[in-house]
């Protein structure tokens, strides 16, 4: 479907022009502590150019759901302890720690950005680009998330997407759309049917 799991090669950030005000590392620390649930839909496009489109569901602390269009044999959920990739066509499920995924900056509440995230300058004062890197830990790659300021979204701003870069430089935009926060998710959206022939029939 694509060249490496979402999960670990999670929009080119915009170009590098005017700095960025310091406050805004602050109030992107705020929008995150705001949010409790998201659902929006999204596209994503592999550095092949390759685009895929579906529903993304995010639940804090630790869940989140990428169920990708009709006919796309994949999904990718984390569950609040791990991360999975299931390929239902070739009966395969790949697991890692939350911890080990640059998706965790979304996922848990607790974490302290300012620990690891950088301003990007964005040349537009609607948007605000922040880079989150651990160089402890250069494995679990870096990753872009993208802000609009919005007076109607948690801690002023909106998640309009980011871009995710491994190890190895691969890189997957994903942009969204539709974004709605903090309204109820249920639990069971975040469980998934093992294919494998020996495995649960529900996760």
């Amino acid at each position: 479907m694509f060249a490496r799991p979402l999960a670990l090669t999670l929009l080119a950030a915009p170009a590098l022009i005017a700095a960025a005000p310091a406050g805004d590392l602050a109030q992107v620390q705020q929008h995150l502590a705001g949010v409790t649930s998201m659902t929006a839909n999204f596209s994503q496009e592999d550095r092949n150019g390759r685009v895929l489109t579906g529903t993304v569901s995010l639940k804090r602390p630790g869940k989140i759901r990428f169920q990708y269009q009709k006919g796309v044999p994949q999904l990718i959920v984390a569950d609040g302890r791990s991360l999975y990739f299931i390929d239902y066509q070739v009966k395969q499920v790949n697991r890692w720690p939350i911890g080990n995924s640059p998706l965790t900056v979304l996922l848990d509440p607790k974490r302290d950005i300012s620990k690891y995230a950088k301003l990007q300058p964005s040349g537009d004062p609607r948007v605000i680009a922040v880079e989150v890197h651990d160089s402890g830990h250069p494995e679990y790659g870096r990753i872009t998330l993208v802000f609009r300021r919005d007076p109607a979204g948690p801690g002023g701003l909106t998640l309009t997407g980011w871009v995710a870069l491994d190890s190895q430089n691969n890189r997957t935009t994903i942009r969204l759309s539709g974004q709605r926060f903090n309204a109820p998710v249920s639990d069971g959206t975040f469980r998934w049917n093992d294919p494998r022939p020996q495995g649960p029939r529900n996760r």
